[in-house]
């Protein structure tokens, strides 16, 4: 993976936010499941946001514990530019986005630039939030994928919904936040829905991909004088995502520290 190519587009995008309030976490979860390898995957995100808009990163970072599994990380960088927030039009927002790493890669994807629309609602109090993008999408595919089976995306479009609800249920201290995207991706399907390796002859392309990742966080240090300190973890729910046919669901379960 190089490092520099995540970095940089990074780097830019926070050194031109001027920041006012920011947010950042750190997650640990184990995944389980009958096609996923066990191991620890680590998350660092961030949220700061400004007068013109909001910076947002999350760093994936998947260290399998089976001998011979390869690690891999995954970056995603977002910028959002809102010069009119005392306007009617304060609920639109234009979006900025960088995907990549090494993950990305074994989808036959070296990385993806992303821009479009942001359309913002909230509740009153902006404890519950819901973003929705449509976005254009730009992906660079790898040399190997591109020329053996000259693969571009149909519909250069993803959609995504981004929501977050406190206190769920009315529980002090449940969060309930997470996203979907649906975007259209050419690529090669060769694990059937049981998680085995197809034969060649049954191989398959698929145009669409959907993945979600609902997460549920409990701030169980409240109870400990520890408030930053949550427990909880994610369901990764996808459709044709990578190699993989059909419907899935991987779950993970972890800790989350907020600073």
């Amino acid at each position: 993976m190089n490092l520099k190519r995540i970095l940089i587009p990074g780097l830019l995008l926070l050194a031109f936010a001027p920041y006012s309030k920011a947010q950042t976490n750190l997650q640990l979860q184990c995944g389980f499941g009958p096609d996923t390898p066990i191991g620890l995957t680590a998350t660092l995100e961030g949220v700061y946001n400004d007068v013109i808009g909001s910076t947002t990163f999350y760093v994936d970072y998947v260290q399998p514990f089976q001998q011979g599994a390869q690690p891999g990380a995954y970056v995603e960088l977002a910028r959002l530019l809102n010069f009119w927030q005392e306007t009617p039009l304060s609920f639109l927002s234009l979006h900025l986005e960088y995907d990549g790493g090494a993950l990305y890669e074994r989808f036959g994807v070296r990385h993806a630039a992303l821009a479009g629309l942001d359309f913002f609602v909230h509740s009153k109090d902006y404890r519950n939030t819901l973003n929705f993008k449509l976005l254009y999408k730009w992906m660079d595919y790898s040399d190997e994928v591109s020329k053996k089976y000259g693969f571009q995306s149909q519909v250069p479009l993803q959609l995504t919904a981004v929501w977050g609800m406190e206190d769920l249920f009315g529980l002090p201290g449940l969060r309930f936040c997470g996203y979907a995207d649906f975007w259209w991706q050419n690529h090669l399907i060769t694990v059937d829905e049981k998680g085995e390796k197809m034969a060649q002859k049954d191989w398959q392309i698929s145009n669409v991909v959907f993945l979600a990742e609902p997460q549920l966080w409990y701030n169980a240090g409240r109870w400990i004088g520890l408030d930053n300190f949550n427990i909880g973890g994610e369901v990764e729910l996808s459709f044709d995502l990578g190699s993989c046919r059909g419907f899935w669901a991987r779950p993970r379960a972890g800790i989350k520290w907020v600073f």
